[in-house]
């Protein structure tokens, strides 16, 4: 396996993350039943949002605390699921990367649930 190294591999990363979540017992819901995700719009965000997190791109415009705060006001987000965010990604993220990009990664994303999380119970 390889590092994280291309926008490719991070919507690699992204595709096979929300495959996984949005069948999730736990967290599926918050995309197909709060939500109505619209993955073609949703996606390249998403790739924009990380291409930004793990290579200081500029492309991402938009307010991750603001949209989760809205989210926990429809269906409040709970210890659980954040644990279940968390899980999810990092198990997407061993299956198809190795290295330095990828641990960085699945740091980033442990940082952002607990301040999500924080940010969401105020």
């Amino acid at each position: 396996m390889s590092d994280i190294q291309t926008r490719e591999d991070i919507e690699l990363l992204i595709q096979a993350f929300y495959t996984k979540a949005m069948k999730d017992e736990t967290i599926g819901h918050f995309f197909t039943e709060v939500v109505h995700l619209d993955l073609e719009e949703h996606l390249p965000t998403m790739y924009d949002f990380w291409e930004m997190v793990l290579f200081d791109s500029n492309g991402y415009k938009g307010n991750p605390m603001k949209v989760h705060q809205t989210l926990s006001a429809k269906s409040p987000l709970k210890k659980m699921h954040f644990q279940t965010w968390i899980r999810l990604f990092n198990e997407t993220v061993d299956a198809h990367f190795l290295g330095v990009k990828a641990e960085y990664a699945k740091s980033r994303a442990l940082s952002m649930a607990h301040m999500i999380e924080i940010k969401t119970h105020q």
